[in-house]
């Protein structure tokens, strides 16, 4: 039953309601139906200004009667230039049956394990079942969550943190080695660690691409997540026109994502990219053979936002935790 008013939940709340092994299945299973055609459609709605942009991303739980719509700004310079997260943001929660809003909730813990999550479902089905090393291209939150996933659906028992700042790899080696009990090295030649690698996840505010074809060796599964507008770059196009890729959005993709930047060059077409969907559905496959390079372009898609966002609505109501408003009053 909805509560009088609408809940209000913290980032706290939202990181104790909300785990990675459930948001992987919940993020599983909304692709799944997408794929068989029992999902309503999503959308985004990007602006962009110097340093950073906003993005509403919407979409509809069509079998539990729920509609989300999340606002997050991404400014990247935020932890250095004021101390702040790089996205912050909001999602709304409504009774898709009558509009009601149910709940207002922080959307940085959602955006972080969902993005992971959709990392995880996509790796299932596009690496090699016995990939055990991987490199992270970026070692913040997002990196570290993208390991975490990573090591959640694949034997993983080596790990590589790149980043700009070497202090920020050395920390995240440290850490997560300490954490997943495998060993992880910082390394300051992302060309090596790709050679030794079966797996690289890209989540970096990079301009301009610095993952080149000829370093990626054959048979490896690459997740490219930071590319979320249309400015962003985290791979050669030339390396995508010979690579297998999926898209959690084909056209969302074309206009925002590592796609974006291979139609651009006329090595590509939106048509010749899959959907996550489809490939989740039994559709279309993710891997043809052991030496096929694949690729996952992740641009972030409101049905992984509401299927993270009815786990934590759920089980807030359950538990009583949260506060209530009444915007109507």
């Amino acid at each position: 039953m909805k509560p009088p008013g609408t809940l209000l939940l913290q980032r706290s709340q939202v990181a104790e309601l909300l785990s990675l092994d459930e948001c992987i299945a919940a993020v599983e299973e909304a692709f799944r139906l997408q794929g068989e055609g029992k999902l309503a459609s999503h959308g985004a709605l990007s602006t962009h200004f110097p340093g950073g942009g906003f993005h509403i991303k919407t979409a509809m739980n069509a079998t539990r009667a729920y509609y989300a719509a999340k606002l997050n700004g991404n400014f990247p310079a935020n932890p250095e230039r004021c101390g702040l997260p790089t996205i912050q943001g909001l999602i709304a929660l409504c009774d898709a049956a009558n509009g009601s809003p149910l709940a207002v909730m922080d959307s940085i813990e959602i955006t972080i394990l969902r993005t992971g999550a959709a990392t995880a479902v996509a790796a299932r089905r596009m690496a090699r079942a016995n990939s055990t090393v991987a490199t992270i291209c970026g070692c913040g939150n997002q990196g570290r969550v993208q390991l975490r996933a990573i090591a959640r659906v694949l034997p993983s028992a080596r790990a590589y943190a790149f980043d700009l700042n070497p202090g920020a790899a050395a920390g995240f080696a440290r850490e997560m080695a300490a954490e997943l009990g495998i060993e992880v090295n910082a390394d300051s030649d992302i060309n090596a660690a790709l050679g030794a690698s079966d797996v690289c996840v890209t989540c970096t505010p990079s301009q301009r691409f610095f993952i080149h074809r000829e370093a990626v060796r054959p048979g490896t599964f690459i997740a490219a997540v930071g590319a979320d507008n249309p400015y962003k770059q985290e791979l050669q196009p030339e390396l995508l026109a010979g690579a297998r890729v999926v898209a959690d959005d084909a056209m969302q993709c074309a206009s925002m994502g590592e796609l974006h930047h291979a139609i651009e060059k006329g090595l590509m077409t939106a048509e010749e990219c899959a959907d996550l969907a489809e490939v989740v559905a039994g559709r279309k496959p993710g891997r043809a053979s052991d030496e096929e390079i694949t690729i996952f372009d992740s641009t972030g898609v409101a049905l992984e936002d509401v299927a993270a966002a009815v786990i934590v609505y759920e089980k807030a109501m359950r538990n009583g935790i949260g506060s209530s408003i009444e915007f109507a009053a």
